[in-house]
């Protein structure tokens, strides 16, 4: 592996967050036939590194000219280590599904736990600038499938159990499940259902970044290899 510690690859604007920061991409060289997404919800920032290693540990002429990657889709909320962006809005409930609900959304402090705390879903259905532009970003690249990175729940989550889902779960050894286990209105997965845009939830297990480094990078390298299209 060709380790990096500075990102070098090009990045393309595609808008900008609640406090101005750039939202950035990784533009596949083709068709872009995978959105690897990370860093939507910012308490989940082992989905931001794990993407960064990945990149970091191959040589340009090693990457897939059909894979491209957000490494921080909030990078607000990871700067402030909220879920939410700025605004406290958890981006993943601010989708313009039909189910997209005003009245606040729920998630837990710890995912083992059974205490629920509100979180804001938005003023309605795409008012964040960030989920507004990673739709428009969506509509632009028109990606074969899309791919989404989360954690703690040890998963990959493909109510259509595509073949790449199964090919996830086989190299990192997680269950493949068809739904997550409570419901997600306004969730990027319940949108892109209804567009009819293949989307899978890779959703990491709960270890430290060191675990998944070693445990989940190396699956992403072969993804960004595109290796799982052979």
């Amino acid at each position: 592996m060709a380790r990096r510690t500075a990102f070098e690859l090009e990045r393309e604007t595609y808008g900008q967050s609640v406090r101005g920061t750039k939202l950035e991409y990784i533009p596949s060289a083709g068709r872009c036939e995978l959105l690897v997404i990370a860093g939507i919800h910012g308490e989940e920032p082992e989905t931001t590194v794990a993407l960064s290693r990945a990149y970091r540990s191959l040589r340009v002429t090693e990457l897939s000219a059909n894979v491209a990657g957000i490494l921080a889709a909030n990078p607000d909320g990871l700067t402030l280590g909220t879920r939410g962006n700025a605004n406290g809005v958890d981006l993943n409930r601010n989708f313009p599904g039909k189910n997209w609900q005003a009245e606040p959304s729920s998630c837990r402090w710890h995912a083992d736990e059974d205490g629920e705390l509100p979180i804001l879903t938005g003023s309605a259905p795409g008012s964040e600038p960030e989920s507004s532009a990673l739709i428009d970003l969506i509509d632009r690249l028109d990606p074969v499938q899309v791919l989404t990175l989360h954690g703690p729940l040890a998963c990959i989550d493909d109510p259509d159990e595509s073949a790449l889902s199964e090919w996830l779960a086989m190299k990192t050894g997680l269950p493949l499940v068809t739904e997550i286990g409570y419901p997600t209105p306004g969730s990027m997965g319940t949108w892109a259902k209804e567009r009819k845009v293949p989307w899978i939830t890779w959703e990491f297990p709960p270890e430290g970044i060191e675990s998944i480094s070693k445990s989940q990078v190396p699956v992403l390298c072969s993804l960004l290899r595109g290796e799982y299209l052979c």
